[in-house]
C-alpha cells in the first residue's frame, strides 16, 4: 500500500480500506460469510491471489482474525472490524440515496448471492427447497438457491436435488424486488416474475425474503424525477 503521508485519520483509514475489494470483504464478513470460498462467492471477480492477499493485509492491521483448525480455515471480525459495520452502513446509505444503478453494477452472480442473504429463515419451509434461477438476461447460466436452516446456499451447478420451483426473471427485476422498486404481485402480473411449481410455493416464494437494508433510502420514482 502507498500511504499519503498525512496524518489525517481519514487518511490514514483510506490507507487500509480504500484499496479495491477491501469495503467488499469487509461487507462479506459482516454478512457471515466465514471461508475464503463463501467470501470469494459474494465477490465475483476477484481472483483468489488478490483475496488471498487482501486477506492477509486486513490480518496483520488486526481487522479480522485467522482460524486454523486441521484442514479447515475460517476468517472472523476482530473487535476493531466489527467497528466498521456503521462505516459500511452509512456508505450504503449514501450509495443508494445518491448513485444510479447502471447496468454494469447488474452482475448476477452477485444479485443472487444478494438474494440468498436476504432469505428469512422464519418463513422458508423445513427441510430444503431448492428454486432454480433461470436468468433471461444470462440465458447460457443457471443458478440453484438450497433454501435451508441454518444457512441458504447458492449453487452454480445442480446440487443433485430435486428442483421443487423455477423462477424465471432478470438481474434488474431482483434488484428492484429487493430495494422495494417493485412490488412481487405487479413483478407476477407483468411477466417480469414467472414461477413454476407447485401452486402454495408459488404463492409463498415472494414472503421468503426481506428486503434490502438499503430499501429505505432509494428515491422512489417519483422522488428522482
Amino acid at each position: 500500500m502507498r500511504g499519503y503521508g498525512q496524518f489525517c485519520p481519514i487518511a490514514r483509514s483510506s490507507e487500509l480500506l480504500a484499496e479495491r475489494w477491501t469495503p467488499i470483504i469487509v461487507r462479506n464478513l459482516l454478512n457471515g460469510c466465514r471461508t475464503f470460498n463463501e467470501i470469494r462467492q459474494g465477490a465475483p471477480g476477484i481472483s483468489t491471489a488478490l483475496l488471498a492477499q487482501r486477506l492477509d493485509v486486513l490480518e496483520r492491521h488486526g481487522v479480522l482474525r485467522r482460524t486454523v483448525d486441521g484442514r479447515s480455515v475460517t476468517y472472523g471480525l476482530t473487535e476493531m472490524g466489527q467497528a466498521l459495520r456503521p462505516v459500511l452502513d452509512v456508505m450504503g446509505q449514501w450509495g443508494a440515496r445518491w448513485l444510479e444503478i447502471e447496468p454494469g453494477h447488474l452482475e448476477p452472480a452477485y444479485v443472487l448471492w444478494a438474494t440468498m442473504k436476504l432469505v428469512d429463515l422464519d418463513k422458508i419451509p423445513d427441510g430444503t427447497t431448492v428454486v432454480r434461477f433461470e436468468l433471461r438476461d444470462r440465458p447460457a447460466e443457471q443458478y440453484w438457491l438450497l433454501l435451508r436452516r441454518p444457512q441458504p446456499e447458492l449453487c452454480s451447478r445442480s446440487s443433485g436435488y430435486a428442483e421443487d420451483l423455477v423462477c424465471r426473471t432478470d438481474a434488474r427485476t431482483l434488484v428492484d424486488l429487493h430495494l422495494e422498486q417493485l412490488p412481487y404481485p405487479q413483478a407476477i402480473r407483468t411477466g417480469r416474475v414467472e414461477l413454476i411449481g407447485p401452486p402454495r410455493l408459488c404463492k409463498d416464494f415472494p414472503g421468503w425474503f426481506r428486503s434490502s437494508p438499503f430499501a429505505a433510502y432509494v428515491p422512489s420514482v417519483a422522488q428522482a424525477r
